[in-house]
């Protein structure tokens, strides 16, 4: 009997041992971070028993359970990596399948929830830096000399990783240009852009994001102008012909300054008459024109490929207006340095003075001057509290939405045979008000003149007071006060806060902007109260126009109670961005004789050469060019 006993004591114990040699424990993922995921934990019994998975050292110390125990024959669980409501801290666990005193099967287990880092990030263009290059940026102009033709990044990455590689276009928020991704172990590596000659010039950010095995990501390069509060990207600027006038104005004669940064070794200069020529410009950074001199200037720049540099240029002696310098590389590429004459004396060839609304071209330029990725305007991001004037245009120097906005004013007065003269809103720092209403009988803002100091409000309502007439062919103008000091513009905040409302100088003032979502057509209304304005152009009470180019809206205007007494509408585009949102054309006049016509879409001025506006503009001009 003892001996049957022993057996069957022998027995159970072998079918315990089985049944655990039976029982199973799997972790899926066996790597994760409790940041990004949780794991899945499932086991297998033969018999139902009370059993818990719990979490130990590799050298077997407990620490808590992943599950509890209780009574079952299989388990299917997911763990968020806490134990008692901590997370548990990084490092390589096992995971036990525990029946009372006994292991019935083990699993392996890491927790990571720390990014892979690329540390020592540094940029290089494969050949000489460029002034100004360093760590993170590099500078390059893809031309196919291979010199400086691409850029290569280089890091020591800590751990095998996923790594992407985003060079970006910025604006507000990065876009995406191209993308490289490879899958890479520890140690040194270099990620190469192979940038392309048909780049517009500017700075692109490039982006880094590793992700490793488990799904931590680590993030290179901010995501908006908050830059200081992201790690760094490296910033690499494609380099065209880059130029521009250190000031937006100069007299006849006068000696001036261009800013010039290529590694183009010989430059061709040139000037062009902007407005006059036959053709018409359909892309953000082309220029047009008429040259003033044929013979172009062959400018050596062997010395200054690593450089910028500046030259001087005797301004030539023409008529006022805007004009342009041409540079071409001997590889193909342009840049362009935009610049107004401004009249020797007020008013000596035309009674008419147009306004070209160069602080509000520099509000909207993106030109990175500062190598952060990220425009230096206040549109690029809350952190850009100031404004330099004094800084190329981002599209080989053409002006923000210049052939959109602005020149299509410029072919209606010369193809009209209109003249006119011009100055840069930076001349209202020392005109007064009273010297332009001797010399002038209207002034034109033919663009969009959002940005003004306290001393051109001032002056032009002087002007506006005595009698001047003033005529406003675009929206959301004297919308800003500026502060200048020197080429540098603060902004204060909005005048209609400060007590002086843009539509009592206007007639209306900023409604409403929906970034040209919506476009509508205008409706005319009170023919008979400037039945002038509609002369001749087949429009009649409650005819519609805009047709013609898509119809209007982008930034609108309607009245407000400070428009002046007597102030009418002319047409409307009515709720054009939802219920009472309307767009509205105005005009009035003052008791002192002052004629005031107002636009009240943001693209009117951009429909100048097409009918009806332009029989519309001809009838403004011969009853507003008049005293």
């Amino acid at each position: 009997m003892r001996r049957l006993g022993l057996f069957v004591v022998v027995v159970a114990a072998l079918t315990v041992t089985a049944q655990a040699e039976a029982a199973t424990l799997s972790i899926s993922p066996r790597t994760f971070s409790p940041r990004r995921a949780t794991v899945d934990v499932s086991a297998q019994l033969t018999v139902e028993r009370q059993v818990g998975v719990r979490l130990a050292t590799l050298g077997g110390r407990p620490i808590g359970w992943i599950v509890a125990p209780s009574r079952r024959r299989t388990l299917a669980a997911g763990w968020d990596g806490r134990i008692r409501g901590k997370i548990v801290p990084d490092g390589n666990y096992v995971a036990r399948l525990v029946y009372r005193s006994s292991v019935l099967a083990t699993a392996h287990i890491r927790v990571d929830t720390h990014a892979p880092q690329l540390l020592h990030m540094r940029a290089d263009n494969g050949s000489t830096p460029f002034a100004g290059d360093g760590p993170l940026l590099t500078t390059v102009s893809p031309n196919g000399d291979g010199f400086r033709d691409h850029a290569d990044v280089t890091f020591e990455l800590d751990e095998p990783a996923t790594v992407t590689m985003d060079v970006t276009r910025t604006v507000k928020v990065p876009k995406v240009v191209y993308t490289l991704t490879e899958h890479l172990g520890p140690g040194v590596h270099t990620m190469t852009w192979p940038t392309a000659s048909t780049l517009n010039p500017r700075t692109y950010l490039i982006r880094f994001t590793a992700t490793d095995g488990a799904g931590n990501r680590g993030e290179y390069g901010a995501p908006n102008a908050f830059v200081g509060r992201h790690a760094r990207g490296v910033v690499v600027r494609v380099q065209g012909i880059d130029s521009y006038f250190t000031r937006p104005s100069y007299l006849p004669g006068d000696l001036a300054q261009i800013s010039i940064a290529t590694d183009d070794p010989t430059l061709t200069m040139r000037v062009f008459h902007s407005g006059p020529e036959q053709v018409v410009t359909y892309a953000d950074n082309q220029f047009a024109g008429v040259e003033v001199d044929p013979e172009p200037a062959t400018i050596d720049w062997t010395p200054w490929t690593s450089r910028p540099h500046t030259i001087s240029f005797h301004v030539p002696d023409v008529p006022s207006g805007l004009y342009y310098a041409q540079f071409t590389g001997s590889d193909g590429r342009v840049g362009y340095a935009p610049f107004v004459v401004r009249p020797t004396l007020l008013g000596t060839t035309s009674r008419v003075l147009v306004i070209l609304p160069t602080n509000t071209w520099q509000a909207y330029n993106f030109q990175d001057v500062n190598g952060d990725g990220y425009g230096d305007t206040w549109y690029a991001g809350p952190p850009n509290k100031y404004m330099s004037l004094s800084k190329g245009y981002i599209a080989r120097g053409v002006p923000p939405r210049f052939y959109r906005y602005d020149l299509p004013f410029l072919h209606w007065l010369y193809w009209s045979g209109k003249n006119a003269e011009f100055i840069s809103d930076s001349e209202f720092d020392t005109i007064s008000g009273d010297e332009l209403a001797r010399a002038y009988d209207l002034i034109i803002f033919e663009g969009h003149e959002e940005y003004v100091t306290q001393r051109e409000y001032d002056v032009v309502q002087r002007y506006r007071d005595l009698g001047g007439n003033l005529m406003f062919l675009s929206a959301n103008n004297f919308f800003w006060k500026v502060d200048k000091e020197g080429q540098v513009l603060h902004k204060i905040g909005e005048w209609r806060d400060i007590g002086r409302p843009e539509a009592s100088l206007i007639g209306v003032q900023y409604r409403a902007n929906d970034d040209g979502q919506r476009q509508g057509l205008f409706t005319v209304q009170g023919v008979a109260n400037a039945p002038w304005l509609w002369d001749a152009t087949g429009l009649a009470e409650g005819s519609t126009f805009g047709q013609f180019v898509g119809g209007y809206g982008i930034e609108i205007d309607s009245t407000a109670p400070s428009s002046p007494p007597g102030t009418i509408v002319l047409a409307q585009i009515p709720d054009l961005f939802g219920p009472g949102i309307t767009a509205q054309m105005s005009y009035y006049e003052t008791p002192a004789g002052a004629k005031v016509f107002a636009a009240g879409a943001l693209d009117f001025g951009g429909s100048s050469t097409f009918w009806p506006v332009k029989r519309m503009l001809d009838n403004l001009w011969a009853r507003l060019s008049l005293p």
